[in-house]
């Protein structure tokens, strides 16, 4: 046997499957999709999603009532005061530029919370749309200043 001589291993090559051209191609009349019926229809091939064979669905038997806050929840990024004091240089200003200068927070939904977990010895001034209680507590014991931006201030912001 010659060096390099590579052939594809038994049953790997297959021929494609030339369904409808006749009954000797072995796929012929029906093209394999058995005797009539849904499947065997061309177009969408089956119902829609949830569909249990003409019974009630399970999603309309199910009473829908009540209240879902869902649509108007409020999403904020969070950022606890190790990471300010990781990033921010004494006397900065931290808002949502210099934030995403410093690439800390990336698409803001509806605001930014600082969070007070960890300690602050730098001297900030922080303008955000919420702060925790400890956390503006630790920012005005280092000497800073915390600015609450109203409603109005942060569509402008944005």
């Amino acid at each position: 046997m010659a060096d390099f001589t590579l052939t594809a291993p038994q049953g790997a090559n297959k021929k494609p499957k030339r369904v409808g051209r006749g009954s000797s191609s072995g796929l012929g009349s029906t093209a394999g999709k058995g005797n009539k019926g849904q499947q065997s229809r061309s177009g969408k091939a089956g119902p829609y999603v949830g569909f249990e064979g003409g019974q009630m669905p399970l999603y309309r038997r199910i009473a829908h009532r009540g209240f879902s806050n869902y649509p108007f929840k409020k999403e904020y990024v969070c950022i606890n005061l190790v990471e300010l004091e990781a990033k921010f240089a004494d006397g900065e200003t931290v808002n949502k530029d210099t934030l995403k200068a410093k690439g800390m927070v990336g698409k803001v939904v509806d605001g930014i919370k600082i969070l007070g977990n960890g300690d602050l010895t730098k001297k900030l001034t922080v303008e955000v749309s919420k702060v925790s209680a400890s956390a503006k507590a630790k920012i005005e014991k280092a000497g800073g200043s915390v600015k609450v931006l109203a409603d109005s201030e942060k569509k402008s912001a944005e």
